[in-house]
């Protein structure tokens, strides 16, 4: 458990790739799960994932956990290795699945079936950043890193 939550309480660089992948991840979450910003919501995905994409339920559920809850976890730094992990999978499984035949750019001009992995590859380097830093400045792993080491020196 304490490597787990174990970061640097000052180190700025897991702060700013958090905030870059909470503010990237949560909206898409949110259509997901509470259909927000023009999503479907829960009961509209989950058909989408299970039915269009023939994703098993419990791999779409947790998509849409992942990008939601996922999301506001590495916002405020809670368990941000766990969380950062599972948004490394998922986005590594979407690039295999759906992007990857596309190739590397983003279809700006129409003139590829669908967009490439640009995007993923920047998301999956913030992600390995939080996996191997934590949660950095200001986030709750810190303050729970800091009372788990008080609680064993006080022991």
């Amino acid at each position: 458990m304490k490597k787990l939550l174990a970061t640097n309480p000052y180190n700025w660089t897991a702060l700013i790739a958090r905030l870059a992948i909470a503010i990237v991840i949560f909206p898409h979450g949110a259509q997901k799960l509470f259909g927000w910003f023009g999503g479907f919501g829960f009961k509209g995905t989950m058909g989408f994932l299970t039915g269009m994409v023939g994703l098993p339920y419990i791999v779409a559920l947790l998509v849409i956990l992942i990008e939601s809850i996922g999301a506001l976890m590495i916002l405020f730094g809670f368990f941000t290795r766990m969380a950062a992990l599972g948004i490394f999978g998922l986005f590594l499984g979407i690039i295999f699945k759906v992007h990857l035949a596309n190739g590397f750019f983003m279809n700006w001009t129409g003139k590829q079936a669908g967009e490439g992995i640009e995007y993923f590859v920047l998301l999956l380097a913030l992600a390995l950043i939080l996996i191997v830093a934590g949660g950095g400045r200001a986030s709750a792993d810190a303050v729970l890193a800091q009372n788990v080491n008080t609680k064993k020196i006080n022991q």
